[in-house]
Parts: structure tokens; C-alpha cells; sequence
């Protein structure tokens, strides 16, 4: 070797550790269990609504009452979605995973919403906009479709989280219904460089649009590793059924090495901070549903991972019971995920392009060499 030392190659698998870019928009602190949006912690926001948290991201600040009383007005214009969409929806969403329909209706709209000039922000919100309000409109007629009924049209007197809840039930919800879900939206908007933000990052990094980025994070979102945690939370809760079943399901489950959902986090190494906030609604939920045991279960399971294996809860654990509660179905609970994020999304492209640099990892190359024909 002479003089030169041989340079070890370091793998890191999953990009774990590596930093990839800078970001002003959300911040998670491992460590200490802290999540900070644009500057302000998790904990001071979850009583926000998502308008204010949606002007937050797309503007860099919080709203005035006017503001976002400007936003709102905004969305509600947005919200319609072309009929070729309402069609292909009642078409497959029945049958077909609701995330590939979500990823379907997203991408056609395309045919609507017209490609602009990626250095012209004002321009890129307002597609920005355009995709948060009619992912909403999407989702909830996805549902409405595999109930076996008729989407709702949206009502644009309406603010955001109470429309969407109105086009899912077909009623008028009541503000505690609205309160929940504003909550949950605001939790779930945006977490750093998660694999769907970090998925949409890589495709506009290629400069190409915004339609095609929030799709193909919609196509990660859907892998059960990212947004399918809570739905297979709750079918997990549903399969032990009762409180008195948790130890042994857990203890059969644990001595079999299956993974239990919703727990660890591969950042965290303390308590998930949104946790907190969403255990305290599925506990609410549960005494005013007259139904504890969902949140009972939740809690014995937690324990018991806690006990055994110090391990916390995560965001997607007590958001399924919250869920569950609220009467919606577990297949949903990811495309719920996915109209939360689509803020965060949108707002991660429109940072990505204002320092743009394409994004072209190495590959370790572990095969054969020097094969001959």
C-alpha cells in the first residue's frame, strides 16, 4: 500500500445519519423528543387550526384573523374536483387500495391543473393550495365510495377540517369532531425528511412538477412502514378485541418476534411528542363514545412495551383508537396522513427548487467484476 491508506467505505443503510439538506420548515430533535415547525414547538401549535398551520408553511408565518380568514376563503374556492376524477373514483375506489386511488386522483389532476414556472412562487402556491384543497375533496369521496354510497359535494361556506368531516359523513359535525380532526391534521402536516417529504424532494430536484413529486410520495406514503402504521395499529387492536386479551396476544406476539405497530420511531428516542396529544383525544373520545376499551387496550399495550421493551408509543398508535372512535374506517386512516401532509409536501417542493441541487447518491457496488462473455 506505500504511503496510502485504504479508505473504508461507509455505508449508511437507509440514509440513516445522513444530512441531505437544509430546512427551515420542521424540525425533529431525537434527543430531546422535540418537533418544531418553522420555529414553533409541536406542543404550540396542536390547538391551532389548519388553516393557521397551512398559512404557517406557505408563508413562513402565522396567520392574523384576517389572514387566515383569507386562506380559508381560498381553499373553499379550491375544494370542487373535475368530474373525470368524481368518476374514476366511484369507478374503483370500491374495489381497489385506497392510497393507489388517492395516487390515481391525484395525478389526474394534472389534467386541470396547469404546469407553471417553478421559480414563481406566488404561482406555486396557489398549485400548492389547488392540491391541499381537492386532496381533501378526494379522500372523502374515496370513503364515501367504499361505504357503498354517493361523494358529497363539498361545501365551500365551510372551513377545512369541517368540510372535509361533512363530505365523509354526509352531515353537519359537531365542533368537538372539527376540534379532533384540526388537531390531528396539525400533527400529522409535516416531519421532517420522512420518506414520502424525502420522496418528493427527489422527484422536483429533477425539476419536474409538483403533481408528479406529491404523487410519488403518495406512492410511498401507502407502504405500511411510513403511513399504513395506524391503520394496522387498529386491525391489530381489532384481532385482540378485548382488555383482558392484551397480555397474551402481546406476549404470543413478542415471542414469535412480530413487530408491534406503532411503537419505536427511527428517530426518536424518547416519547414521539405527538403522541401525547393524540392519547389525550382517544381518551376523550373514549368517554364520550361510552367505548373505553379501544383506549384502555391502547394504554395496556403501551405499558407493557414500555415495561418490556423501552419502547414509546408513536404518532400513529393512539391516532387509530382516535379514529376508530370518530367512526372512520381503518383503511382510511392513511389517506387521512396524506391530505394532512400534502401541506408539508408542497411546501418541501417549493423549498427543494429555491436551492435546488439534483439528487444523486452513490451505490456501494457488492457484485461481481471482472466476468468474462
Amino acid at each position: 500500500m506505500g504511503c496510502e491508506a485504504m479508505q473504508e467505505t461507509i455505508v449508511a443503510k437507509g440514509l440513516d445519519g445522513v444530512i441531505v439538506g437544509d430546512t427551515v420548515l420542521s424540525r425533529v430533535d431525537g434527543e430531546k423528543g422535540e418537533l418544531i415547525y418553522r420555529g414553533y414547538d409541536i406542543d404550540e401549535l396542536a390547538d391551532c387550526t389548519f388553516e393557521e398551520v397551512c398559512h404557517l408553511f406557505m408563508y413562513g408565518e402565522l396567520p392574523s384573523p384576517e389572514q387566515e380568514k383569507k386562506l380559508r376563503a381560498n381553499l373553499q374556492k379550491r375544494y370542487d374536483i373535475p368530474a373525470e376524477v368524481i368518476n374514476f373514483i366511484c369507478e374503483n375506489a370500491k374495489n381497489d387500495h385506497p392510497m393507489a386511488t388517492l395516487r390515481t386522483s391525484v395525478s389526474m389532476l394534472s389534467a386541470s391543473i396547469k404546469e407553471v414556472p417553478l421559480n414563481n412562487e406566488a404561482l406555486m402556491i396557489d398549485m400548492a393550495l389547488d392540491l391541499i384543497a381537492k386532496t381533501g375533496t378526494i379522500v372523502a369521496a374515496i370513503s364515501r365510495v367504499r361505504q357503498g354510497k354517493n361523494p358529497v359535494a363539498p361545501n365551500v361556506s365551510l372551513g377545512f377540517s369541517k368540510n372535509f368531516i361533512y363530505m365523509c359523513s354526509g352531515s353537519m359535525p359537531e365542533d368537538i369532531v372539527v376540534k379532533t380532526m384540526d388537531t390531528a391534521m396539525v400533527l400529522h402536516i409535516d416531519h421532517g425528511f420522512n420518506a414520502s417529504t424525502f420522496t418528493a424532494r427527489v422527484v422536483v430536484s429533477t425539476l419536474s412538477d409538483m403533481i408528479s413529486a406529491v404523487t410519488a410520495a403518495i406512492g410511498s406514503l401507502k407502504g405500511p412502514l411510513h403511513g399504513g402504521a395506524n391503520t394496522a395499529v387498529m386491525k391489530m387492536l381489532l384481532e385482540i378485541g378485548a382488555l383482558e386479551n392484551v397480555a397474551p396476544w402481546i406476549d404470543k406476539a413478542l415471542s414469535e418476534k412480530r413487530k408491534i405497530m406503532g411503537f419505536g420511531h427511527r428517530v426518536y428516542k424518547v416519547a414521539d411528542p405527538r403522541a401525547k396529544h393524540l392519547k389525550r383525544m382517544s381518551k376523550e373520545w373514549g368517554e364520550r363514545a361510552h367505548e373505553k376499551k379501544w383506549f384502555q387496550m391502547s394504554e395496556a399495550i403501551e405499558n407493557i412495551m414500555q415495561e418490556r421493551k423501552r419502547i414509546n408509543a408513536n404518532v400513529d398508535f393512539y391516532s387509530a383508537s382516535t379514529y376508530y372512535m370518530m367512526g372512520i374506517e381503518p383503511d382510511m386512516y392513511t389517506p387521512i396522513f396524506a391530505v394532512a401532509r400534502m401541506v408539508g409536501w408542497t411546501a418541501h417542493v417549493m423549498e427543494q427548487l429555491k436551492d435546488n441541487r439534483l439528487m444523486r447518491p452513490e451505490a456501494h457496488y457488492i457484485g461481481p467484476v471482472g466476468k468474462k462473455r
